[in-house]
């Protein structure tokens, strides 16, 4: 019979003061609704998708995704409208119901409440949309600040997200615990240099962060389980 070996990670659960969470793709399983979502817009405007343009954009924020898609769909591509169109569905979605939590999210957050650990999300998602999707899950009560997308200069991969984040929580950032899905987002983490997690959704970790050997998780379970033998 194999033994499953236990979780760990290369730093101690000790050297954790706060958490930093990424939201899509890490807290709510909305990744794949966002890609739906946008593939049903561009269907309603008459426009070209492709299921990979969508992928790039994971990590990336409202400023930086037009490039991204003009890049691989051409200089006219209608981004503005795509957006507008975009917006309004996802809203309906959003408004519905239709983004659940991912697995272990409430295990993790049970796990810091008894802990007593601060944790603030880090997201590329404005703020007048983050703050519904996470009140729609009950989880806006449980986070002790946001930084969203449209509140700092630069997005993912630069590390200014996570900088403030960890300035909001008033810890220092190598003893801040990042917790990403994207390869965007991993990379901004290091850059800003804390300790980082990628717990994969959509995407897998890429070469230059495999060779980086960033630790990736199988989901939050893991995250909860390791942060569970820290001393309170």
């Amino acid at each position: 019979m194999t033994q499953t070996q236990p979780f760990s990670l290369p730093f101690a659960p000790d050297d954790i003061h706060a958490v930093i969470f990424d939201m899509d793709g890490l807290l709510l399983d909305s990744e794949r609704v966002a890609l739906a979502t946008v593939a049903e817009a561009a269907a309603e405007l008459g426009v070209a998708w492709r299921y990979e343009v969508g992928l790039a954009l994971v990590g990336l924020n409202s400023k930086d995704g037009p490039a991204v898609i003009r890049q691989h769909l051409g200089e006219d591509y209608p981004t503005a409208a795509l957006y507008d169109t975009f917006g309004r569905l996802y809203e309906v979605a959003i408004a519905e119901g239709r983004i659940p939590l991912k697995g272990g999210v409430t295990a993790l957050f049970d796990v810091l409440d008894t802990l007593g650990l601060g944790r603030v999300v880090a997201t590329s998602t404005r703020r007048s949309r983050a703050e519904p999707k996470l009140a729609a899950v009950g989880l806006l009560p449980r986070v002790h600040g946001m930084v969203c997308g449209d509140e700092v200069s630069r997005g993912k991969p630069a590390p200014d997200i996570f900088l403030a984040a960890a300035a909001r929580l008033g810890v220092a950032v190598e003893n801040c615990l990042v917790l990403e899905d994207s390869n965007a987002g991993v990379r901004g983490a290091l850059a800003a240099g804390t300790r980082v997690v990628m717990v994969p959704d959509l995407l897998q970790p890429a070469d230059d962060l495999r060779a980086a050997r960033v630790p990736v998780a199988a989901s939050l379970h893991d995250i909860a389980g390791f942060l569970a033998t820290r001393r309170a």
